[in-house]
């Protein structure tokens, strides 16, 4: 089958809806996304990114690829390595084997980057479907962009083998069977409960009470030292619209999700819980204005207005799967 190129919200669920359909399942990114049960939230102090903490509106890397594998029967192959040349080696065994590869990267490192865009990230996703026996580049679906991508081999290795928090030691992995299209009615329902379980946890750092637990981090920020309370909001900001599709966007990719449900299972709440979870996803758009605003003094900065955002978003976000759980 030709490989075909697509572009998507967000790198993980984009690599693997496209290589769900390489592999002959059409499965959207939504449906990869909400399957997965994807969505959450987490404030990790202790984890940190450019020296601040690690703000996260999904769950960890490779969450999405993993959690595909059993409501599909989807058989993965995950590899890492010690030394680059072996991650090199291997990654060009397999694409002259005729498969089409997932690898973790680090945006930093990829030159097709935009100066704006490259910063120490190291769980950015793409596909490699190919090389150029010309030049010797790999030819890369980055879910990013709207048309295939170039890599020269040396930016390729550096970018997979990355240092720092969350680093992807050549990372890579690749389908080893068929998936198969799942019972609906089965699988929907466990990804929605799934889902629940890890917004409701009851951890402070988790789902709900961890929005609540970054609002009372900032809301301890001093405006009286601007430079590293703009710090710390600056990197809520970049976590949430930057990186990936951040809060709001995973909110609106989980809504269309809902959507689709709805359709398949015949269940018309799922789609008015997906008209709630788009109000959601805007309220945390416009968090991030409104921080940005202050972050560029348009706005003075007042942590606690912030903070007070946050809480509503928690108190919105709370009834929404409180809902969602009825409705499951």
């Amino acid at each position: 089958m030709e490989f075909q190129h697509s572009q998507a919200s967000h790198c993980e669920s984009g690599v693997m809806s496209t290589m769900l359909r390489h592999q002959g399942l059409p499965i959207s990114e939504p449906m990869a996304f909400g399957l997965s049960s994807a969505l959450s939230f987490a404030y990790l102090p202790i984890v940190k990114i450019n020296g601040l903490p690690l703000v996260a509106y999904r769950m960890p890397p490779k969450f999405i690829i993993k959690g595909l594998q059993k409501p599909l029967g989807l058989k993965m192959r995950f590899e890492t390595f010690g030394k680059p040349e072996d991650g090199t080696r291997r990654l060009d065994e397999l694409l002259a084997a005729g498969h089409i590869v997932g690898m973790q990267t680090s945006v930093f490192w990829l030159p097709y980057m935009p100066e704006d865009l490259r910063f120490h990230f190291n769980a950015h996703n793409v596909l490699a479907y190919g090389r150029d026996a010309a030049s010797g580049d790999y030819l890369l679906s980055d879910p990013v962009f709207d048309t295939p991508m170039r890599c020269a081999p040396d930016a390729l290795q550096k970018a997979r083998f990355a240092k720092g928090a969350l680093a992807p030691k050549g990372l890579l992995y690749y389908a080893t069977g068929k998936p198969q299209t799942p019972d609906w009615s089965v699988v929907i329902p466990k990804a929605l409960k799934k889902t629940v379980r890890i917004m409701e946890t009851p951890l402070p750092i988790i789902g709900v009470r961890g929005i609540r637990s970054l609002a009372k981090a900032i809301e301890r920020l001093d405006a009286n030292t601007p430079a590293a309370s703009k710090m710390f909001i600056g990197q809520v900001v970049r976590m949430q619209e930057e990186i990936g599709t951040g809060g709001g966007g995973f909110r609106f990719i989980y809504a269309s999700f809902l959507q689709e449900a709805a359709e398949l299972l015949a269940r018309p709440r799922l789609n008015e819980l997906s008209e709630a979870l788009i109000e959601i996803g805007d309220e945390w758009r416009e968090f991030a204005l409104f921080a940005a605003r202050m972050i560029r003094d348009r706005e003075p900065l007042a942590p606690g207005k912030l903070a007070d955002q946050l809480r509503r978003i928690a108190e919105h976000e709370q009834a929404f799967f409180r809902d969602l759980k009825r409705a499951a």
